[in-house]
């Protein structure tokens, strides 16, 4: 680094970082929406005394929407969310296709 060189002309941040940072806050978002879903019927549902749980496919209602279900729609979740807003980003410095 130069004497005429600012600290802000020497670092350039790289382009890649904004849409990493996006894609782990989508990651952490849904993690915590997983938890939330899981917290609410598991405990929501699974509050009672075991005389009065409802039965869905043979499991207690308070299992089968937090764990089953629970399963089922963030595993489609996450697939939607992976294919709309992720991007395939070159990990090189160059950013070419890493085939040599």
């Amino acid at each position: 680094m130069s004497d005429k060189q600012t600290p802000n002309e020497v670092f350039r941040e790289d382009p890649r970082y904004k849409q990493a940072k996006k894609e782990s806050l989508l990651g952490v978002g849904l993690f915590i929406l997983n938890f939330i879903w899981w917290f609410a019927f598991g405990y929501g549902l699974g509050s009672k005394p075991p005389e009065q749980y409802t039965y869905v496919f043979g499991l207690p209602a308070w299992f089968f929407w937090s764990c089953v279900m629970g399963f089922v729609v963030f595993w489609i979740l996450a697939h939607l969310m992976v294919t709309l807003f992720f991007k395939d980003i070159p990990l090189d410095e160059k950013g070419g296709t890493g085939n040599g």
